[in-house]
């Protein structure tokens, strides 16, 4: 399984690349991962949101630039599908089963995502109603598709 993560914007702090760094060698036991950084748009404060749709429009078209016609599509979203890691490691095992061999993961720059990347998008997940720095959601998108890993092949995970 081939697992590609298109984020908005570069990490630049040095612990979460440290913490993205050890699940992305952990992960290389089960799948082939890489990740797309899009620049990002600088927002300024206050903006509105006639402006904050053109940011989010720019980024998106950076996204969509990457996304593959034979991906499965998978935007993380606030509004998206809730689910529990055994629910999430059951749809990365069906999607094997039934010929997928491309997942790619969408994570939105500081706005969130542009309607145009929602609409490309074969679904919607979210985490969590709570907000996160994009950065951090690299880190628990790895972490996620690691126990997504480990519970498909049967191996121990903590609960």
């Amino acid at each position: 399984m081939r697992i590609t993560i298109i984020a908005v914007g570069k990490v630049k702090e040095k612990f979460y690349r440290e913490a993205f760094a050890e699940y992305e060698k952990r992960l290389g036991k089960y799948c082939r991962m890489e990740v797309i950084e899009v620049e990002d748009e600088k927002t300024p404060d206050r903006a509105g949101e006639a402006l904050e749709d053109q940011i989010k429009e720019k980024e998106a078209l950076r996204i969509l630039k990457y996304i593959k016609e034979d991906a499965h599509v998978v935007a993380l979203e606030i509004q998206g599908k809730k689910m529990d890691s055994i629910a999430f490691a059951a749809k990365m095992e069906k999607l094997a089963t039934y010929g997928t061999s491309h997942i790619q993961f969408i994570i939105g720059g500081s706005l969130g995502l542009h309607p145009k990347v929602s609409q490309r998008a074969d679904e919607k997940i979210s985490f969590s109603d709570m907000t996160f720095p994009h950065q951090l959601m690299r880190i628990l998108l790895a972490e996620q598709i690691y126990r997504g890993y480990r519970i498909i092949w049967g191996e121990p995970y903590h609960k």
